[in-house]
């Protein structure tokens, strides 16, 4: 490989969020979802090349940047996007609040399904928005939306449905049958569809991304669509994002709704999104063979070595999803934080008897944690 992914990398004292709440401990953190790999060379180039200049003024994307994310849709998914349809965010989680401010008024409904990543479920209620969650069915080892209890929790004061595809933490790729019955379903009840598809890079088997806007114009007119370079090149501390709105009266509600709210994109956030996206696929693609390794040892090990655990395959992320409820433990998370493993609580996304790991990270880290979380189990 060209790129090194087994460089273990120093991150203690760099104000790291997920790794400065265990500084001064040997705890490995494998809860937050940022992944402990450097950024692609081409992007940590640029934005050398941009702190160079020395002047750091509020910025705009340029041209080229707009030129790159209508290439990228294109090329990845077959997708081709206005320039006019793209608004700038600082992030994905604005982009879920913004867009639960834009769609309907305070005491209007929105519906999800969880799990689901925890901003899907904090996102309505800032906006005084009701949440309608739908649990989602595992089935055959595969997690589905459940549509008979989906069809049956929708009432006429629902307005949006938040969609997160790939799916975060159950690591389901949507493919186009199951979008389109999304679409109908949104399309029946007049639903506008939010798809947040910020893992649409990571998928880790020979599937395909489908924008769920591509499906149609009758679909796109009513779907905001989020996306950002962050999760995929490892930047979402550049804080650059954006939603691909084609409906005009939807785009300009949504922009209305973030006024004076919302910050604008900074300078090294643009230059970082355009690099990746222009000169980063080499490097992404070493990444995609890499965690699929990580994936696979995961599996591997929760089925020969974690009696009491099970985990349905990851398609997509670099996140994985354990159950752990036969276990019985009363505080999961507690427990593997003995054995020296920070994982996230499957509550936080509305699903007890769970806990999320993530394998973006060296194998040599990743393996220790697997030990770790071996000798928790084992102990019970």
């Amino acid at each position: 490989m060209k790129y090194n992914f087994d460089q273990v990398i120093e991150r203690r004292g760099t104000g790291s969020e997920k790794w400065i709440k265990y500084e001064g401990t040997d705890i490995l953190p494998l809860p937050v979802a940022d992944m402990d790999f450097a950024s692609p060379p081409a992007v940590v180039e640029a934005l050398a090349d941009r702190v160079r200049h020395g002047v750091f003024g509020y910025a705009q994307p340029t041209p080229s940047l707009v030129e790159t994310i209508q290439n990228m849709c294109l090329a990845r998914y077959g997708w081709s996007i206005d320039p006019a349809w793209i608004v700038w965010l600082p992030g994905l989680v604005s982009g879920l609040n913004v867009t639960c401010r834009t769609v309907g008024a305070p005491g209007d409904a929105v519906i999800t399904a969880t799990p689901v990543y925890y901003p899907f479920l904090s996102s309505p209620r800032n906006m005084q928005r009701e949440l309608i969650t739908v649990p989602m069915l595992c089935d055959d080892d595969r997690w589905n939306l459940d549509w008979e209890r989906m069809e049956a929790s929708v009432t006429p004061a629902t307005r949006l449905f938040l969609l997160c595809h790939p799916h975060n933490p159950v690591g389901r790729v949507f493919g186009r049958e199951e979008l389109g019955r999304i679409g109908d379903f949104c399309l029946r009840h007049q639903l506008v569809l939010c798809s947040d598809e910020i893992h649409c890079d990571l998928i880790l088997d020979d599937l395909p991304h489908i924008p769920a806007a591509s499906l149609g114009d009758e679909i796109a007119d009513r779907t905001i669509t989020l996306m950002a370079p962050s999760k995929t090149f490892n930047t979402p501390g550049l804080g650059c994002a954006f939603a691909l709105i084609s409906n005009p009266t939807l785009r300009s509600a949504f922009r209305q709704a973030g006024l004076g709210i919302v910050p604008q994109v900074n300078a090294l956030g643009y230059v970082a999104c355009e690099a990746a996206y222009r000169d980063g696929e080499p490097w992404r693609q070493e990444l995609i063979a890499y965690l699929r390794g990580n994936r696979d040892r995961v599996w591997e090990f929760v089925q020969n070595e974690l009696p009491g655990v099970s985990t349905t395959r990851v398609e997509a992320t670099y996140l994985a999803w354990l159950r752990v409820e036969e276990l019985k433990l009363a505080d999961p998370v507690a427990h593997f934080l003995e054995a020296g493993v920070a994982l996230s609580d499957g509550r936080f996304f509305g699903r007890e008897g769970y806990v999320r790991l993530n394998f973006g990270c060296p194998r040599s880290i990743l393996e220790e944690a697997l030990v770790r979380i071996r000798r928790a189990v084992l102990a019970i």
